[in-house]
């Protein structure tokens, strides 16, 4: 991280907090940006665990389909794509942290790897990443554990 020149994440509570303690140590204060925000999942409200992982599996095995009301895949795809290449457009060129949610990060991985959308791309669990090359954004390796 030593390299990061600009953190980004969505102005959701729990990502803005993650990007900004990993931007304390670098001097860096954390910039936000809605459209890097979870697919929009307001019709239902919070799920009980069991429920929200049968939805988030309709969310990624019906892609063009919205959950009781949610935000489409490719709609929320299309989003945390063009934020992304917004930010990377505006950005100096060095090395970008971008903290935010499983599905889009997911969904963005999937755009730049040049893969449908499938959960079998997803991450295996919270806490993990994956790095793209700044130049092309081509996926440099999937999702990883962050410990």
């Amino acid at each position: 991280m030593s390299c990061v020149t600009d953190i980004w994440s969505s102005t959701e509570r729990k990502a803005y907090e993650t990007a900004a303690i990993l931007a304390k140590p670098l001097g860096l204060v954390a910039k936000s940006e809605s459209g890097l925000g979870e697919n929009d999942r307001n019709a239902t409200g919070l799920l009980p665990p069991s429920i929200f992982e049968s939805a988030a599996d309709n969310f990624f095995k019906a892609p063009n389909s919205s959950f009781r009301g949610w935000e489409t895949a490719p709609a929320a795809q299309l989003r945390v794509v063009r934020a992304v290449l917004s930010i990377v457009e505006n950005h100096d060129g060095r090395d970008l942290a971008i903290v935010t949610h499983g599905a889009v990060g997911t969904l963005l991985w999937c755009h730049l790897a040049g893969k449908e959308i499938d959960r079998r791309f997803d991450q295996s669990g919270q806490g993990h990443f994956w790095r793209a090359d700044i130049k092309t954004l081509q996926p440099e390796f999937g999702w990883r554990p962050i410990a």
